[in-house]
């Protein structure tokens, strides 16, 4: 998973208040309860440290998401009186939390946006004439794309056209080639088709033969999506359930290779070298993930220890003890590394870490 949408957050210098709170929209009276997490975290900024007007940047932009329905939250970001990051999320956090510290604490964001897999929805339903009426029945197409999860919240604009039934075959072949398009430009790495069985069986058919391996038919006719969240919503989340986007199981693939060579960096040690080094493509974690013990960070990106020590004999003068998820993922940000989140089960690692080298 590409961490580009995190870059913001390293743009400029700490402290960072970071905010995780529920703003779920599907309890009775929202507003009253949104806006009593408004001065909790205005208060709890205040404790630790904060200076108000970035506890107020904080505390202002908590429940911004109100067109959002249902059950969700947010993660907010702010810094020196600005806000500087707020994204939705597709879980509210089990307890709101709020801390104010040197390095953002984005990694539960991040864990968030895994496993990160683009794809297209389409939906079709047939419309026959109505009794008494000469106009001929269409197909009505809903498309949407987005990237799993993060689009059950954050959804992309819908598509919607009406086809008459007598040219559909034509249409369809359009269609194909623009969801060929979106596979071709790694838009969509899943081609989620439900609806009529005629429409999609014309609409399949139409795909370059290659890419009917990426289609998932799933049951359901879209009727069922509330008004600011993703389309096929339920669906999406049977069918991704535990799976990861082709481009991380391409590095997963190369990571696993290198551990047959003994040359991929497994363990906290071997992680906090390579990006030391700038030799990590990608750092991989377990998830659920390790408690890890603390990191030492100097005033760069590749400034990273387990002790004092180990940077002193570097040179590094000004150091600093931080969290690990918040130094390994500011070190993998900065660095140009990507983060590749997997199941426990399924890929168990030294520490729950582990880094794909480049080179």
């Amino acid at each position: 998973m590409r961490l580009h949408f995190l870059y913001s957050l390293y743009a400029r210098p700490g402290p960072y208040a970071s905010v995780y709170v529920d703003t779920s929209r599907d309890i009775d009276d929202p507003d009253r309860a949104i806006e009593l997490r408004r001065r909790h975290t205005r208060s709890d900024l205040i404790a630790l440290g904060a200076d108000p007007a970035t506890a107020d940047a904080s505390a202002d932009a908590v429940g911004t998401d109100a067109d959002v329905p249902g059950w969700h939250g947010q993660a907010l970001f702010a810094t020196h009186g600005e806000l500087v990051l707020t994204e939705e999320l597709p879980h509210p956090p089990p307890v709101d939390k709020a801390k104010y510290t040197a390095l953002p604490d984005a990694m539960p964001l991040a864990l968030q946006h895994a496993p990160d897999i683009p794809y297209a929805a389409v939906v079709l339903t047939r419309v026959g004439a109505r009794d008494g009426d000469s106009a001929p029945g269409h197909v009505q197409v809903e498309l949407q794309t987005g990237r799993w999860p993060s689009s059950a919240v954050a959804p992309r604009a819908l598509t919607d056209l009406r086809m008459p039934v007598h040219s559909w075959h034509e249409e369809a072949g359009r269609l194909a080639d623009e969801l060929a398009h979106l596979v071709d430009l790694g838009h969509a790495d899943t081609l989620v088709v439900c609806g009529d069985t005629w429409a999609r069986g014309v609409l399949v058919n139409r795909l370059p033969a290659p890419l009917r391996s990426r289609v998932a038919v799933v049951p359901g006719d879209g009727e069922d999506a509330e008004s600011g969240r993703a389309l096929l919503e339920r669906q999406l989340a049977a069918l991704f359930r535990g799976r990861l986007s082709a481009h991380d199981r391409d590095r997963l693939e190369s990571f696993a290779a290198q551990r047959a060579r003994n040359r991929a960096g497994q363990g906290l040690p071997a992680t906090v070298a390579a990006l030391q080094r700038g030799q990590a493509d990608a750092v991989v974690v377990d998830h659920p993930f390790e408690e890890w013990p603390p990191i030492w960070l100097g005033t760069d990106p590749d400034q990273i220890a387990l002790s004092p020590t180990e940077l002193q004999t570097f040179g590094v003068a000004g150091y600093e003890r931080q969290p690990a998820d918040a130094a390994l993922l500011y070190a993998a940000v900065t660095t140009g590394a990507e983060l590749i989140v997997v199941p426990r089960e399924e890929t168990p690692l030294e520490d729950g870490i582990g880094a794909l080298l480049r080179y």
